[in-house]
C-alpha cells in the first residue's frame, strides 16, 4: 500500500470493530473502504445501489478474503429508509459511523419532509443519524466522522430560505447544506470528542462530474494533476476515525485545505450568532422528523 508508513503512524488496527460508511461506492467512499478492510474492519455500506454496493465487497473480499461485510439500502433523500436504518444499525451494534454521502449538481426536488433534496442528503438525513446513533457509539468508544466541505464557507444561511430551494448555484446549494451538518453537529456534540469533522479538500470524483461534457473533457486531466487523488483525500476521513474534534476544529489537508496529509486545524467560518441560528433551525426540523 502507497501510505503503508501513514497508516503505521496515525492508525491502529480495527479488528472486531464495526463501522458503517454512507456513500460507499462513490470515489472517496470506495478508497475509504479499502482502507477499513486494510484495518481489518467489519464493514457495513450503507448506499442506494445494492449492486454498486454488493460488487464493492465481493471486489474487497479478492484481496481480503476474511473482510465481513454487508450492504444495506438507504436513500437519504426518503426519511423513512433513515429512521429504518438507525433500526438496523443499532442491532448491528456499530462502532463507528462515517457520513460521507453527498449530493453537489443534482436534478432539484422537493422531498416528502418538504426540503430540498440537495439540502436532504447533505444535512437533514445524516444529522439525524448522527443525532439517533450518537449515545450507542458513545458507549462503544467509537466516533462520528461527518465528511464537511470547504463549500460550507460559499455563503451565509438565510433563515427565510432555510434549504436554498430558491438558489440555482450548485456550490451554494451544497455549501449550505455543508454548512448546516457541520456546525449544527459542533453544537450538538458540544467538544465532545465523539465526533469528529472532516474534510478531503478538493479531489477528483463524481461530484465533480457536473461540468458541461465539453468543458469537462478539457479539465478532467488537469484536475487529476492539480489536486489530491481520492486515495489521499481519503485519509483525511480515516484520520477521524483515530482523532476527535472539539468545537470549530476539522480535520484536512495541511496546505490551504487543499494539498497534503491530513492535520487538524481551527475552523473559525461562522459567527457565534449564526451557530446559535443553526442550531435553532435544527432542533426544529429534527423535532418534525421524530
Amino acid at each position: 500500500m502507497k501510505y503503508y508508513k501513514w497508516f503505521n503512524k496515525n492508525t491502529s488496527s480495527l479488528r472486531g470493530k464495526t463501522v458503517a460508511v454512507s456513500g460507499a461506492t462513490g470515489g472517496i467512499g470506495i478508497c475509504v473502504c479499502e482502507y477499513l478492510a486494510y484495518l481489518g474492519a467489519n464493514i457495513v455500506c450503507l448506499d442506494r445501489n445494492a449492486q454498486k454496493s454488493n460488487k464493492l465487497i465481493d471486489n474487497l473480499k479478492v484481496k481480503y478474503p476474511s473482510l465481513n461485510a454487508k450492504h444495506i439500502t438507504v436513500d437519504l433523500e426518503n426519511m423513512n429508509q433513515v429512521k429504518s436504518v438507525v433500526e438496523s444499525l443499532r442491532q448491528i451494534d456499530i462502532d463507528y459511523l462515517i457520513l460521507n454521502a453527498g449530493a453537489y449538481k443534482i436534478p432539484r426536488h422537493k422531498c416528502d419532509t418538504g426540503f430540498d433534496n440537495v439540502f436532504q442528503i447533505n444535512f437533514v438525513s445524516p444529522y439525524y443519524l448522527a443525532r439517533e446513533l450518537a449515545p450507542l457509539i458513545k458507549q462503544k468508544g467509537g466516533r462520528i466522522v461527518a465528511v464537511s466541505s470547504i463549500a460550507h464557507n460559499y455563503s451565509k444561511i438565510d433563515v427565510n430560505d432555510i434549504d436554498f430551494s430558491t438558489r440555482s448555484a450548485a456550490s451554494k446549494v451544497y455549501g449550505n447544506a455543508k454548512r448546516f451538518l457541520t456546525f449544527s453537529l459542533f453544537g450538538l456534540f458540544n467538544n465532545d470528542e465523539t465526533l469528529s469533522i472532516v474534510h478531503p479538500g478538493i479531489t477528483f470524483t463524481n461530484i465533480t462530474n457536473h461540468y458541461p461534457k465539453l468543458i469537462f473533457t478539457l479539465i478532467k486531466h488537469p484536475m487529476k494533476i492539480i489536486f489530491m487523488k481520492p486515495k489521499k483525500a481519503a485519509l483525511n476521513i480515516i484520520s477521524g476515525l483515530f482523532i476527535g474534534c472539539k468545537t470549530n476544529e476539522w480535520i484536512g489537508p495541511k496546505f490551504f485545505n487543499v494539498w497534503g496529509l491530513p492535520k487538524k486545524q481551527k475552523l473559525n467560518t461562522a459567527s457565534q450568532y449564526e451557530r446559535d441560528t443553526i442550531c435553532k433551525i435544527t432542533e426544529t426540523i429534527y423535532k418534525e422528523e421524530q
